[in-house]
Parts: C-alpha cells; sequence; structure tokens
C-alpha cells in the first residue's frame, strides 16, 4: 500500500538526512582535496587589481587600476575585485579578507605548502586596507562607479570607465563597512603574529583605531552613499553585527578586557541574536556566535555562554531531520537559500559548521536538537557533503570550481575571463566592444582556474550561460571560506 500523503515530507526529510549523512549514493567518490585547495587560492590572483608581483601565476592577468585614489591625490591601488567586474567594493573584500584570515587561524597547519600562498592572499588584501584606513576618522570604502561599470563588458587593464572613490567620515558615517575592515585587519593580525610581529602589531593598532571611529561616528554605510553603493552591497541587515564582529574579533586578537565588556555589554543592544541561520557579508550574527563559542567550548569563558546556546540554535537550524530546520537544500543535498550566487550560503554556512565541530569535539560536547542531539562527526559530514557537490558529487556530475574535475563551467560571467587576454589581444577594447565576448555561446578564452561559480538552482540544475550571473558569476567571498575547508579536508578526507 502506498504511504499516505502526509508521511512524504517525513519520508523526505529522512531521505536527505541519509543523503547528506553517509554520502550521495551514485555519485563519484574521492576528490584531490590538495589540488582543489591550491585552485582556490589561485583563483585570488585572478581577482587582484593594480600592479602585479613578479611571481603572479596565472600569467593572463595584466596590470590594472594602477590610478585608483588618483581623484583624491592618494594611492588606493591594489586589493581585489570581488566578482565578475572591475569595481572595488570594501565590504565585501574586508569580509573576504576576515574568512580567508580565519581559514588560516583554524586550519593552516593542513594546508602544506599552499600555506605561503594562503599568506599571500590575505596580505594582498590587508595592504590594501591599511591604504584606505590611513587617514583618522575616514576610510574609503569604494574604487569605482558600479554603474558605469556594469554599463561595460571590459578587461580590467582596459579600463575607461569612472574610478570615483568614494569615503565615510565623521559626517557620513560607515560602522559596517569599518567594522568589519576592523574584524579583518585584527584577524589577520593574527595570522602574522608569529611570521612577521612588525607587521601584526601594525595590523592590531589599525584595526583598533578603524574600530573607534566604526563605534564613534554609528551609522550604516549604504545610508551614507546610497546613490553609490546601492543595490550592490547595499547593507541591508544594519551595521550594529559589525561593531558585535569586530569587538569579537578585536578580543580574539589582543585579549583586552574592553572589547570581552563591550560584547557583554552591546549584547543585547545590538542585536546578537538576530536572524541566526544567517551568515555572509552582510549579516555576521551566526559568524559572531559560532567565533566567541569557542571559547565557552574550551571553558575559557563561562560569561559568554549565552553565545554558545545561540551557536546551537543556529546549527540546529541547518541540520536536516531535526525538529527546527531553516534551510533547504536541493534533491541533490546542496544547502539553499533564496536569492542569487547560492554558493556564497554553502560555503560561508558550511564553514561555521565544520569549525564548529572542532571547537565541540574538544570538549566532547553534542549539539542538543530537541529529542535529538547532533555529534560533531555528523556536522563534519555535513560540511564535507557540502565541499563534495561543489567539487562534482552532484546530479549533473560538474565540478562548480573552474578547472577543477573533467567537467566545470566554461562561460562564467568574468569580464577578464571571458575576453581575449592582453597577451592575446594587445589592442584596447572598449567599453561596448566587449559585448561581443559577453554574448558569444564560445566557453571564456582565460580560464579563470579556482573560481567558483554561483551554483545550481534549487533543482540542481546549473545553465552554464554569462548572462545568468547569480549562478555564473564567481566572487571572492565564496572562495574565502571554502580555503579552510578544503585544507581540513586534505588532511582529514575520511
Amino acid at each position: 500500500m502506498a504511504p499516505k500523503a502526509s508521511l512524504y515530507p517525513v519520508l523526505r526529510q529522512l531521505l536527505l538526512a541519509v543523503l547528506l549523512f553517509l554520502g550521495p549514493a551514485g555519485f563519484c567518490a574521492g576528490h584531490d582535496y590538495g589540488d582543489a585547495l591550491r585552485k582556490s587560492i589561485l583563483f585570488f590572483e585572478g581577482q587582484r587589481s593594480g600592479k602585479l608581483p613578479p611571481d603572479q601565476r596565472l600569467k593572463w592577468r595584466r596590470d590594472s587600476g594602477l590610478r585608483d585614489g588618483a581623484d583624491h591625490g592618494v594611492d588606493l591601488t591594489g586589493g581585489y575585485y570581488d566578482a565578475g567586474d572591475n569595481v572595488k567594493f570594501g565590504f565585501p573584500m574586508a569580509f573576504t579578507t576576515t574568512l580567508l584570515a580565519w581559514s588560516i587561524i583554524d586550519f593552516g597547519r593542513n594546508m602544506g605548502p599552499e600555506l605561503n600562498n594562503a599568506l599571500k592572499a590575505v596580505k594582498w588584501a590587508t595592504d590594501y586596507l591599511l591604504k584606505v584606513t590611513a587617514e583618522p576618522d575616514s576610510m574609503f570604502v569604494q574604487v569605482g562607479d558600479a554603474f558605469s561599470d556594469h554599463n561595460c563588458w571590459e578587461r580590467p587593464e582596459d579600463m575607461d570607465t569612472l574610478r570615483t572613490a568614494y569615503k565615510v567620515d565623521r559626517n557620513h558615517p560607515g560602522s559596517d563597512v569599518a567594522g568589519e575592515t576592523a574584524a579583518a585587519l585584527a584577524a589577520a593580525s593574527i595570522v602574522f603574529r608569529s611570521r612577521d610581529t612588525a607587521y601584526s602589531r601594525f595590523l592590531l593598532n589599525r584595526a583598533v583605531r578603524v574600530f573607534e571611529f566604526a563605534d564613534k561616528h554609528r551609522g550604516a554605510y549604504s545610508s551614507s552613499l546610497r546613490k553609490a553603493v546601492c543595490p550592490f552591497y547595499c547593507d541591508f541587515d544594519g551595521y550594529q553585527d559589525e561593531l558585535l564582529w569586530g569587538a569579537a574579533w578585536l578580543h580574539k586578537a589582543s585579549r583586552r578586557r574592553e572589547y570581552r565588556e563591550f560584547i557583554m555589554r552591546n549584547e543585547e543592544i545590538l542585536g546578537a541574536g538576530e536572524t541566526i541561520n544567517e551568515f555572509g557579508w552582510d549579516n555576521k550574527h551566526a559568524g559572531i556566535n559560532i567565533l566567541i563559542s569557542k571559547e565557552v567550548a574550551m571553558g575559557r569563558a563561562d560569561y559568554f555562554q549565552s553565545f554558545k546556546q545561540r551557536a546551537d540554535d543556529f546549527i540546529c537550524s541547518l541540520l536536516p531531520g531535526t525538529s527546527r530546520p531553516q534551510i533547504q537544500y536541493s534533491p541533490g543535498g546542496l544547502l539553499f537559500k533564496t536569492g542569487g550566487s547560492n554558493m556564497q550560503h554553502v560555503t560561508s554556512l558550511s564553514f561555521l559548521i565544520l569549525a564548529y565541530s572542532r571547537y565541540i569535539s574538544h570538549s566532547n560536547k553534542l549539539v542538543p536538537c530537541g529529542r535529538v542531539s547532533a555529534t560533531p562527526d555528523q556536522l563534519r559530514k555535513l560540511a564535507k557533503s557540502q565541499v563534495d557537490y561543489i567539487l562534482g558529487d552532484n546530479p549533473m556530475r560538474m565540478s562548480y570550481m573552474v578547472g577543477y574535475g573533467p567537467q566545470f563551467p566554461h562561460r562564467i560571467h568574468h569580464r577578464g575571463s571571458s575576453i581575449p587576454s592582453v597577451g592575446a589581444h594587445p589592442s584596447h577594447i572598449h567599453c561596448k566592444e566587449g559585448s561581443r565576448y559577453y554574448l558569444s555561446p564560445n566557453p571564456n578564452p582565460n580560464l579563470l582556474i579556482g573560481a567558483v561559480v554561483g551554483g545550481p538552482n534549487i533543482t540542481d540544475k546549473f545553465p552554464d550561460s554569462r548572462p545568468f550571473f547569480q549562478q555564473s558569476e564567481p566572487t571572492t567571498y565564496i572562495n574565502a571560506p571554502l580555503v579552510g575547508m578544503l585544507a581540513y579536508f586534505w588532511a582529514h578526507p575520511y
């Protein structure tokens, strides 16, 4: 007899739990996580802006944005293009830097010979963040007019669009981007503490100053600079979470009591418990709870117990088969949130799951989720299932990382990758002249190795097409947390 209709949701949840925790049956097994790690870091070299160094490995890229900051009489060269366009957006770049640094802090010991390249990726970002925060009580938060840039399809080496530099200051606050930048500088100071003491100290001191600016002059940068930053990286969730996030990283980096007291004093005021299943460039709440709860799990900070409780709630909201799931999964087992570029949610949330699994395993703890409890090993398997899906264990048997595996996206939404390189086509390609490459059905001529695209839809389908930018565009903040996870699974593949 066929099961009653009311049982179908229950059966589907059970099947999904099996798929996620035991591995997707019928898909390819085993991955070269070391190769994927190498490529995921190499991707950042393809996103570099400025004067490229002699050891640049992606040779089809050349110098670009060499006059950035000239409109203000300052040097704002360097940093990263965040995605497939040629604007330097400070908010996602700072978040990318924080997650790259966190990847090294937690998983650097597993990176082997790739650790040095990961350090270079962080330093390329922090050198730029030091430039944009050079003036006290102000900060440059974007270089490039996004509307002008998005009206063109041209290589970064050919840019003839507006390179306007935008800043926040005491009268035009930006606590969100400043708080995230403080977090990035503080996290990076931990990364370089035993490797370059002077640089580490400089990063931490700058983080302190930037955080003071963020806290003293409160406001969202998208309110101050709405016409420039919206709708691209508009702050939809407010600046409060970035203040807590910045304080959490400064506490971790400095161990100063003032930051612990700031966190405890502002925990409720700044909404630490809001939207617990969100984590990305715009919303740091889940990351705050996971980061701070490590100290609780280690038995060092019972006064942060409320953050540990919220971290447990966050984990439970992601687990299939629990009484309070808040996240969808595709039929093939991919974590899915509505909106564009789903892989940003997959990698960021999975990173937190993996990090938390390690924190609680050291203290022999479980995550209580109603009538069931999740073990550290279950969390690790859930995170691994997401990484494996990205690398090819999915219904389309496609790796969503360019250059990894036998089948991967060839028509990614990326200007530099899709237009012939300067080496192949030395003459200037103007704004609208690149449109024919955008519309071409041909594969991109330049492989942006390691780039992870926005990914498939809720039914596991993927159109390998540039115009479908929400699915075919790579971003730095997709790759940054993936770096840490690949390092871990390289060392612990089973």
